[in-house]
């Protein structure tokens, strides 16, 4: 996975001055979510594998969608 680059001390400064959290509250939040941030982010090759099952199961649904009409136009004829 990748991890997005993220400033920490910028937003434990950000939440001393706008939102009042003392210095140890502001380091925590700002570490909490730098934590999230890298192990959360999904990276272009981690979505390779659900698209490619997805193309499958599409190619299989069409496949049998077609067959599914041809039997009806048998049948029918």
């Amino acid at each position: 996975m990748g991890a997005i680059p993220f400033d920490t001390l910028k937003l434990a400064g950000a939440l001393r001055e706008k939102a009042q959290f003392t210095p140890e509250q502001a380091e925590g939040v700002a570490d909490a979510l730098a934590g999230a941030f890298q192990d959360r982010v999904a990276a272009k090759d981690d979505l390779a594998l659900p698209e490619q099952r997805l193309t499958i199961k599409i190619g299989g649904m069409l496949v049998v969608a077609v067959g599914v009409l041809t039997a009806l136009l048998k049948l029918i004829s």
